[in-house]
């Protein structure tokens, strides 16, 4: 096997974090959380992007898309920053402690380039995952070393033959004379793979059906016997390094194996709950970068004698997208802290963030296109950024499991969690509220992948909030009353949900289910989504330290509002006052710099809002 490095982060980390006050052009008092200190750090590092001279700067992230190629001056500058590091656990040397601000971190990353993001962040990360949970003490220092130093490892999953049916994958691990393994068969769009120094496997190493068939190998990739000669080129994330790798009687050593052979499949459907919940909270930039880009358009140019943002369907668009924005991170944020807080119940969280948040962006993405106009598609010029995050939007929004494979996790679960948690709550039963679940800001426990289980038995601790939730509105007077009603309509959804579900003939229980099963999961994400709004908003409401805006109860009744409209039947748009009152607060977020998210991060800019690239 190649020989995994162990050297630690470089200087350049301690250089960017002793500058963290420069982010946002300001002086910035050092924050009590070290994560959100090196997020400051990240984007002090990433600079200012509407700046031509900056080489990581937007100019320099469109010319590298143009030629293919992941930015090299992001990477240098990355390796510095010790961004491998992030990928680590902290009990093995690394500084992944949080799910939730892991997602934050690689945000700035994403907001600034979906294709340096992947290339350079997010394939380790999920190639980790197996190592850390079922891996050897020896197996896991070595990969920390490597990914502390730098280095790279992949996860290597799919064949183009098979897709996401990973149980009919054909790459082989049969035992080899003397020992060992011999690998026959290859994998494809694997990113990274023709410049790992490892991958991990996914392989068949027992012939007969069941779940017990396949294994998971760490080998090195340095041996002549590995072509990995193939590229594979998109149409988004166009300098992600999307390759192949073909084994003919390749040996690997006994000591290849991660865990017990043939545990690799349960070891999949655990981890990659850990992945589901964290990627959707990472591609939130992407959906902040394009509403940038479309608000600076509006507000530039003229139409009628005046900008196209005061026109009443401009100004809608630009608040909903900004209102799906913040759906999306509080789903996105609850997801991650249920890897902590209530890991049991992840299977089903992490299939619903990774359905719902992709989907909410890319038809925010189709509307900010029509609004900009032929603009979306030119690709020079001040707002060429936005052609290429439509583009890499889609593909990002496949990678690792799309929207149908989440909804086959769901369906199954369906009338386990009307019986258990769904029906019991709407007849009375109050569910144990922990707020913590949505106090973004609150400690969490470290993250124990034991915990995590393949399905949710049941439980759901979220959606079977949405009845107390709507009682305790319903008590806060004329003020509330309009979120109040939401929520009672929400939770009229749960108990009909609850009935659809359980009458669910058997054939509808399965991943092989109709439509009429899908369309109850995608019903039920909608639900989670609200839950997870009511329970932020209510929890910035009771914090008197909180954020004023997350504390109103407007943003909260647009949120609901929006996922009403996907519930049916159709709605009378928002109230011209909310979209005002929504729209200030984005402009104001505009001007001032500062994400669209729940956290109002401050951005790097030399001052002004952030517009786009120079032509």
């Amino acid at each position: 096997m190649t020989d995994l490095l162990t050297s630690e982060p470089t200087e350049e980390w301690e250089r960017v974090a002793g500058g963290a006050e420069g982010a946002s052009g300001g002086e910035t008092a050092p924050s009590t959380d070290p994560a959100l200190d090196r997020i400051t750090a990240l984007e002090a590092l990433l600079g200012d992007p509407d700046d031509p001279a900056n080489p990581l700067g937007l100019r320099a992230v469109l010319d590298a898309d143009e030629r293919g190629e992941l930015l090299a001056a992001g990477e240098e500058a990355l390796t510095g920053f010790g961004l491998g590091a992030e990928f680590v656990p902290v009990e093995f040397g690394g500084r992944f402690a949080r799910a939730d601000r892991f997602a934050l971190l690689m945000r700035s990353l994403f907001r600034r380039d979906a294709s340096l993001a992947i290339g350079h962040g997010v394939t380790s990360f999920i190639a980790g995952l197996p190592v850390w949970a079922d891996g050897s003490d020896e197996q896991r220092s070595r990969v920390a070393g490597l990914l502390r130093g730098g280095g790279r490892v992949v996860a290597a999953y799919t064949e183009l033959d098979h897709g996401s049916d990973f149980a009919r994958i054909a790459l082989t691990a049969r035992p080899a004379p003397g020992g060992g393994y011999l690998l026959d068969g290859g994998k494809q769009l694997v990113n990274n793979i023709g410049r790992a120094e490892a991958a991990v496997l996914f392989a068949r190493t027992d012939e007969r059906p069941g779940s017990r068939g396949h294994s998971h190998l760490l080998v090195g990739l340095d041996s002549p016997a590995v072509d990995r000669s193939a590229r594979y080129s998109t149409s988004g994330v166009r300098g992600c390094l999307l390759g192949g790798a073909d084994f003919t009687d390749t040996p690997v050593p006994a000591d290849a194996l991660l865990g017990e052979e043939g545990g690799a499949m349960e070891t999949v459907l655990k981890v990659f709950q850990v992945t589901r919940c964290v990627l959707p909270g990472m591609v939130v930039g992407l959906g902040d970068r394009q509403l940038r880009t479309v608000l600076s358009f509006a507000g530039e140019r003229q139409l009628y004698g005046g900008p196209v943002s005061a026109l009443p369907l401009a100004r809608a668009t630009l608040t909903g997208a900004f209102v799906d924005l913040l759906i999306c991170d509080a789903l996105a944020m609850v997801a991650a802290r249920t890897l902590h807080l209530a890991p049991q119940e992840a299977s089903v969280r992490s299939a619903a963030v990774k359905y719902l948040v992709p989907k909410l962006l890319q038809d925010s993405s189709y509307r900010l296109g029509v609004l900009l106009g032929a603009r979306s598609y030119v690709r020079e010029g001040p707002y060429a950024g936005f052609q290429k995050t439509a583009r890499d939007l889609p593909v990002v929004a496949l990678a690792h499991a799309s929207g149908a494979v989440c909804l086959s996790n769901i369906v199954p679960q369906l009338p386990r969690l009307a019986d258990r948690a769904w029906r019991p709550a709407a007849s009375g039963t109050r569910q144990p509220y922990d707020d913590s679940l949505f106090r973004l800001h609150d400690p969490l426990p470290a993250l124990d992948l034991g915990r995590l289980e393949l399905t949710a038995r049941g439980a759901d601790g979220l959606a079977a909030l949405l009845p107390e939730f709507a009682d305790d509105l319903a008590r806060r007077g004329p003020g509330h009353a309009e979120l109040a009603s939401l929520a009672a309509e929400f939770t009229g959804h749960l108990a009909d949900l609850a009935d659809r579900a359980g009458a669910l003939p058997p054939q509808d229980r399965t991943p092989l289910a109709g439509r009429r099963a899908f369309l109850l999961a995608e019903r039920y994400v909608l639900l989670l989504a609200a839950a997870a709004c009511l329970g932020v908003w209510r929890a910035a409401a009771e914090d008197p330290a909180g954020d004023p805006f997350l504390a109103d109860p407007r943003w909260a009744g647009a949120a609901l509002h929006r996922l009403a409209e996907r519930l049916g039947p159709r709605r009378d748009p928002l109230p011209e006052s909310a979209v005002d009152a929504l729209f200030a607060e984005l402009s104001a977020r505009h001007e001032a710099a500062c994400t669209f998210d729940l956290f109002r991060t401050r951005l790097a800019t030399n001052g002004g809002p952030a517009k786009g690239v120079d032509s």
